[in-house]
């Protein structure tokens, strides 16, 4: 047995259809492309995701679909004052250690606290950013605010990335 005496199946493959080739190849006049219209016409090739068919896309239908998104965005952890009197340790409050009472779940994010919560102690606590009603009612209540240093932020432009 060779290669050569194997034979597939019939109709497993069809052949080709070779449209625009005059009366003899069965396609004709409009060479498989039905009468007049969009799709009928030369340069036709609307295959984008957007297109739907000349209907008015939806993104220009539903203004919130559409816009500016803002690729160096800093989203934060955001833990309550309230969270943080709640714990018991005299410890000072790091990310880490936060990490380690559940508080928050890691520390990819850098951690703003926010006020709205009553201090009855002394806390000491570090973290990236504050607000301004957070930090008061830390150093009220005889507590440390420190504020920790964030990884740069990539260049605005190439301007400021040269210098």
């Amino acid at each position: 047995m060779n290669l050569s005496d194997l034979r597939s199946p019939a109709g497993a493959f069809t052949k080709r259809k070779r449209v625009g080739r005059g009366h003899g190849s069965g396609s004709v006049k409009t060479a498989g492309r039905g009468q007049k219209g969009q799709k009928a016409r030369s340069g036709h090739h609307f295959a984008a995701r957007h297109f739907e068919g000349g209907q008015t896309p939806i993104q220009q239908q539903l203004p919130y679909k559409r816009g500016f998104k803002n690729r160096f965005r800093v989203t934060y952890t955001i833990v309550s004052l309230e969270r943080l009197a709640a714990l018991d340790t005299e410890a000072e409050l790091t990310p880490e250690l936060l990490v380690s009472t559940g508080v928050i779940r890691d520390v990819k994010k850098p951690i703003k606290i926010l006020g709205g919560g009553e201090v009855t102690r002394a806390l000491k606590v570090q973290a990236h950013r504050f607000t301004a009603s957070a930090k008061a009612a830390i150093e009220a209540a005889g507590g440390q605010a420190t504020v920790i240093g964030m990884a740069p932020a990539a260049p605005a432009s190439i301007e400021e990335a040269s210098h």
